[in-house]
């Protein structure tokens, strides 16, 4: 078992999640929480570095895993002559605090998929925490926006939206809206391994349909489920 002397201040906040290979790669990793998951991780990425990166809103330095019997497994900051003069701000450290990444790489592989010309891109951090919003731009001039928080309020001004806008399954939508809309497409994402899987909802008066990306179709209009 490892003890806690190696940790900083800043990494009593047990960060859950990191990015492979550089400060500023998008691609996320989850730590497993059990130490017997922890040494099958170690093995898998050997030789490989995580990051608090850059889209995860954090301070750049490099992380090391943490192995624990008593308590949950997590990631740690390198102690170096910088820590305390530049201690790690990141807002968000727990398992859901790179869901917007695994959201840009579901998008991109629909787009693949489909054989779609577009682009997808998370919004940088500032007022509102990095990837609050992940915009998905088609080649044709469609345009759907996802909402991961509640940090930039949808406009729901037009029911044509609703096939534009989706919203990450916590943030709330009132009743008026939820009422003059013919449906409101929902986004979350649940524990897989050292990822997370990402599904799409779809809400309206009767309860909310969960379905996988693949099964959904972009086109102009936004996101459509299967019918």
């Amino acid at each position: 078992m490892q003890g806690s002397s190696g940790l900083t201040s800043e990494d009593q906040r047990r960060t859950q999640t990191a990015v492979l290979g550089a400060v500023d790669s998008q691609e996320a990793l989850v730590l497993p929480l059990e130490a017997i998951e922890l040494n099958t991780f170690r093995r898998q990425y050997a030789g490989q570095t995580f990051w608090c990166g850059s889209w995860l809103g954090g301070c750049g330095r490099q992380l090391t895993t943490k192995l624990y019997v008593d308590r949950v497994c997590h990631f740690a900051h390198h102690a170096d002559a910088d820590t305390a003069r530049r201690p790690c701000a990141r807002r968000a450290r727990d398992v859901t605090s790179a869901d917007h990444l695994y959201v840009k790489a579901a998008a991109e592989g629909l787009l693949e998929a489909q054989h779609l010309v577009g682009e997808v891109v998370c919004s940088e951090p500032g007022p509102a925490a990095a990837g609050s919003l992940v915009q998905l731009q088609l080649g044709d001039g469609g345009r759907l926006t996802i909402h991961m928080n509640a940090a930039v309020p949808p406009d729901w001004k037009s029911p044509q939206t609703a096939g534009r806008i989706v919203v990450e399954a916590s943030v709330p939508v009132d009743r008026r809206t939820l009422q003059r809309l013919p449906y409101v497409h929902r986004i979350r994402c649940d524990s897989h391994g050292t990822s997370r899987r990402v599904l799409i909802g779809t809400q309206t008066a009767r309860g909310t349909q969960w379905f996988r990306p693949e099964q959904c179709t972009l086109d102009p209009a936004g996101w459509l489920p299967p019918r």
